[in-house]
């Protein structure tokens, strides 16, 4: 297999994973899948709303809403320059098909306005 590598200097690397981090969307916390989502607080006699206690996993943790994105910012642009290229010699491939199909096909109609 073929090797694909890209040199960035040393001073650039935070500025090129920052700006595809950035440009793609990639956010730096997500929804924590552990974190209990169907919670319904319970109302007390008078029809108020009782605060429910923050969730804990079983040892007594506190389990946050949303954690830091797993996917590192370098893992991320990896992703996306593969996506990248995988999207072109897609796309370049589908034309050359495209093409070659529709080489030759003579697609002409002969009409007329004339009723009979």
């Amino acid at each position: 297999m073929a090797t694909f590598s890209l040199d960035i200097a040393d001073i650039d690397v935070d500025r090129v994973l920052n700006a595809l981090a950035a440009n793609y969307n990639r956010p730096d916390q997500l929804t924590n899948p552990d974190y209990p989502i169907n919670r319904v607080p319970e109302v007390d006699d008078d029809g108020n709303e009782i605060p429910l206690p923050d969730p804990v996993d079983e040892n007594g943790d506190l389990i946050p809403p949303r954690i830091d994105n797993p996917e590192t910012k370098g893992d991320f642009t990896h992703r996306m320059v593969r996506k990248f290229l995988s999207e072109h010699v897609s796309s370049y491939e589908t034309r050359l098909v495209r093409d070659a199909a529709l080489e030759g096909l003579d697609t002409t109609v002969n009409l007329s306005d004339s009723t009979q």
